[in-house]
């Protein structure tokens, strides 16, 4: 089965394309936001094809997985086949609403033939989907094995834009958690961060790493730190479970469902997520242990065969 797909979410399309399927990816010559082509900084198999505009009008396509409102519109223009009439198609929400936490009004939600495939139940909760039919299909990670050494006593925190993003990924709250481990903050864009906070460079390090290495360095860190308030549940929460490291986290969108019991602390108090940071650094068995219990609880839920497996099963629904 031929798939069309754009590169938009390097880590969830990393995952997918894991499939048995040809994963048909657009590319454009200046490889801009619509036409990355195949990823740099990922290992992506031999069945993910890169092809420009006009051979997508020559290949046949046997379902689109859109991302983004205006995809709609690219694969009208650069397929010549209507989506939802011509070819099938789901649109994949990677996103919580941000406009209004509960009423705003999903792009898609006012035809019923294309599904709306949220990646958490809090998002297909939240949005408004209006009469379109909706799917969850939870994150798969593919496992990068257990890594955590935690022989450096700080606290890692993966974040992209964290200047720009400011509350929404809680970057005010480095400073009020920089006082209990110091920081390495790992993600794009992120050069200048310690001083934007008036932090001291070595109490908040940034750093922008590939996938392979960031889960190395990451590991090194005794914790891991995740300060958002409002997105869609970070793969990198996930990734740092699969890595063995003990989480701290605010207990916002779906991360209590993510983190159970006894796989890190979840709270909402800013004392006790202090609190917790001070503990695991003070005690690496702890660390050792939670993040032990971490791990398998990422195996459990999020492993890559059983988000294959989801996938499988809605293609064969809105291909058949």
């Amino acid at each position: 089965m031929n798939i069309l797909v754009w590169h938009v979410h390097g880590s969830w399309l990393t995952a997918f394309v894991q499939g048995p399927h040809t994963y048909l990816i657009p590319v454009i010559e200046d490889r801009g936001p619509d036409g990355l082509g195949r990823a740099v900084t990922w290992d992506w198999p031999a069945n993910v094809r890169e092809l420009t505009p006009a051979r997508l009008r020559r290949c046949d396509i046997d379902l689109i997985v859109l991302q983004r409102p205006h995809e709609l519109e690219l694969a009208l223009r650069w397929t010549g086949r209507r989506p939802g009439v011509d070819v099938p198609v789901v649109y994949v929400e990677h996103n919580s609403p941000d406009t209004s936490p509960e009423r705003q009004v999903h792009p898609l939600s006012d035809q019923p033939g294309i599904p709306i495939v949220h990646v958490t139940h809090f998002n297909r909760l939240m949005w408004d989907n209006g009469r379109a039919p909706t799917e969850v299909v939870e994150h798969g990670v593919i496992d990068p094995g257990r890594l955590w050494s935690g022989t450096e006593r700080r606290a890692a925190v993966v974040v992209n834009d964290p200047v720009r993003r400011g509350r929404t990924t809680g970057t005010d709250l480095l400073p009020r958690f920089a006082r209990s481990a110091p920081l390495d903050v790992f993600g794009m864009r992120t050069e200048g961060l310690a001083a934007h906070l008036g932090l001291p460079p070595d109490r908040c390090r940034t750093r922008d790493l590939p996938q392979h290495e960031l889960h190395r360095e990451m590991a090194r860190c005794r914790v891991y730190l995740h300060p958002v308030r409002w997105t869609s549940l970070g793969l990198s929460l996930l990734e740092a479970m699969f890595l063995g490291m003990p989480v701290v986290a605010l207990d916002t969108t779906e991360v209590r469902e993510a983190v159970p019991e006894g796989a890190g602390v979840v709270s909402n108090r800013l004392d006790v997520l202090e609190e917790a940071v001070r503990a695991f650094l003070a005690e690496p068995e702890r660390a050792r242990l939670t993040g032990e219990a971490a791990r398998a609880a990422a195996q459990a839920r999020y492993g890559e065969r059983r988000f294959l497996d989801d996938w499988e099963r809605l293609i064969k629904e809105v291909t058949r």
